[in-house]
């Protein structure tokens, strides 16, 4: 859980995590700028290059990782289809090319790296909040995102093996229950290592 780390070396390991950090905002933010889909499209072959080049191995981790994300997809296509809004492409575009760019700085980043760069941008915080502490909660967030998807996926599927009905909202309290199960463990885990300190 304190790492997502992929264990299948690549170039993108000996990339600085500020440089990543810093690239993984710039594109981000210029998603966000893009309205045409074929703009977006475009930008969608960057990560899923960046990805490939990586090999074959690290790709299916990288796919298994998207994997959660397929349901969200679904629903906001078939939202936009009953809306016949054309405007759910660039939505759908923009939302895949952002989560699988930041799953890959997530895969080739350690979490101690994402801390320290964190630190060093919370130090004009220190009066208000220490910055660490900053730091930490925004590596963990960010780390937090992919395992929450996968662990509601994983109950997702639990409820289809046992039952004929959709899981619909009945998921969402076993899905609170296993987030906070989580951080439970991530706090002790913590503690165990010597907490902030």
């Amino acid at each position: 859980m304190l790492t997502l780390t992929s264990p299948i070396e690549t170039y993108a390991h000996r990339l600085p995590a500020s440089v990543k950090l810093a690239a993984l905002a710039l594109f981000t933010a210029t998603l966000f700028a893009l309205k045409s889909p074929s703009a977006l499209a475009l930008a969608a072959l960057i990560p899923a290059s960046l990805i490939a080049s990586s090999g074959p191995s690290f790709s299916r981790e990288s796919a298994r990782m998207l994997r959660p994300l397929l349901p969200i997809v679904i629903v906001i296509a078939l939202w936009h289809l009953i809306l016949r809004d054309p405007g759910g492409v660039a939505i759908l575009l923009r939302l895949i090319t952002a989560v699988a760019a930041a799953n890959f700085v997530t895969m080739t980043t350690r979490l101690a790296d994402m801390i320290n760069v964190f630190e060093r941008l919370a130090r004009p915080l220190r009066p208000i909040l220490p910055p660490k502490t900053l730091a930490l909660a925004i590596a963990l967030t960010i780390r937090f995102v992919p395992t929450l998807l996968t662990r509601a996926d994983q109950i997702r599927q639990s409820w289809r093996a046992r039952s004929p009905r959709r899981p619909g909202w009945r998921t969402l309290l076993p899905t609170t229950l296993a987030a906070l199960d989580d951080a439970d463990h991530v706090a002790e885990a913590l503690r165990a290592r010597g907490g902030l300190g």
